[in-house]
């Protein structure tokens, strides 16, 4: 067991507690937390003493591991690039657990990350949740799968229309594949069913859209990047038109269609903020509009798109935020429980409860206040993974 004593304890859900005591039991759970634990004699002791104790931050839309720090192509599986419709495409295959860009997240304070394929297709691939901390993907696994990749606007367009490979070349086209193998996903599915009742009604195997059944079925959602307002209501408008899940990625024009983002009621996921605008559907991008967003009552999560920002500059979003408008409770809980809650991990990371694992951050200094702010220490399952 070991006993984390002397610090400033943010447990994300209720009050901080000053000089706070957090008890990890020997499987790496949370066991007690409060200003004084019942912990057994000769526990191991981590002094926290003038340090902020947090849960381990988690990036719910990224692409580390399988978009390679300090690689271009040798290390880059992040597109599929011979068609604009993979589904079939699954994270888990593409992650290099060895890129250092795990070891950087983690002297930042972020434990966990949502990652996957990128937006060159129409429809990518699953996504992953997993600890940021191993060697093996398979050990690492959170939750998978996590979400199906879906894309629209100029990347879809771009990669494939523009370069003159084949469709789509236009928004219209977008839209149009995604709703065709939406379709086809469903009639896939009800002779599924069917065959169940029925064997001789057994249909021929397909692997894109047994893919695509978990989104049907919906036990996972649709992950819609979506830049501009126009492509983030089409991607609403196909999301009711199948009844299926979705989050909004990136939603950088989500401040100027904030009445029909709220109707809509679906997690926003918003990023990447920090730095110049590369392209025309960022030119309203903005650190403001997490605030506005999370102000209108929606559940908003900070995003780095790593490695578009690195992911241990998670926190450094979150605090640019707040200078932007955003409150700072909320800015905290966009880096936490939000992004657990809506990846569907809430049980078991995002806050410090007792009972969910030891995934915990400590900090000398505010890492959303202070750019001096310095990690020393994280832990992954009450394991201790870095230290100063």
């Amino acid at each position: 067991m070991l006993l984390i004593q002397g610090g400033t304890l943010k447990p994300i859900v209720g009050e901080e507690i000053q000089n706070g005591q957090l008890l990890i039991d020997d499987n790496g759970k949370i066991a007690a937390i409060g200003a004084h634990v019942d912990a057994p004699e000769g526990v191991s002791v981590v002094d926290a003493a003038g340090c902020l104790v947090t849960p381990g931050f988690i990036d719910a839309h990224c692409h580390i591991g399988i978009d390679e720090e300090g690689v271009r192509w040798e290390g880059n599986d992040c597109n599929e690039y011979s068609s604009p419709i993979t589904p079939e495409m699954r994270a888990i295959d593409g992650i290099n657990p060895r890129c250092e860009a795990f070891a950087n997240a983690i002297q930042g304070g972020v434990t966990t990350a949502v990652t996957g394929p990128g937006s060159a297709n129409v429809l990518g691939g699953t996504f992953v949740a997993l600890k940021l901390y191993g060697d093996c993907v398979d050990d690492m696994i959170v939750k998978y799968p996590a979400a199906m990749k879906i894309a629209f606007g100029e990347n879809p367009k771009n990669c494939y229309g523009q370069s003159g490979k084949k469709e789509p070349v236009t928004r219209m086209a977008v839209a149009a594949m995604l709703r065709e193998q939406l379709f086809k996903a469903q009639r896939y599915a009800a002779e599924i069913d069917a065959a169940q009742k029925d064997p001789s009604k057994t249909r021929p195997f397909d692997m894109q859209l047994e893919a695509l059944l978990p989104v049907i079925r919906k036990e996972i959602p649709l992950k819609a990047h979506a830049h501009r307002a126009d492509d983030i209501l089409t991607a609403l408008r196909i999301a009711r038109e199948f009844d299926v899940d979705i989050t909004l990625d990136h939603v950088t024009e989500g401040h100027l269609i904030v009445d029909h983002l709220v109707k809509a009621g679906k997690p926003v996921l918003v990023g990447p903020s920090f730095g110049s605008k590369t392209k025309v559907e960022l030119r309203e991008k903005s650190f403001a509009t997490p605030g506005i967003l999370d102000k209108a009552g929606l559940e908003v999560c900070i995003i780095t798109d790593a490695p578009v920002i690195p992911l241990y500059y998670l926190p450094l979003c979150a605090g640019l935020a707040v200078k932007a408008g955003m409150d700072e409770e909320s800015a905290w809980r966009a880096i936490t429980l939000n992004p657990a809650r809506v990846i569907g991990i809430a049980d078991r990371v995002g806050s410090l409860e007792v009972g969910k694992d030891a995934d915990i951050s400590i900090f000398q200094g505010n890492p959303l206040r202070d750019i001096q702010c310095r990690t020393k220490a994280v832990f992954i399952n009450g394991r201790p993974v870095y230290q100063a």
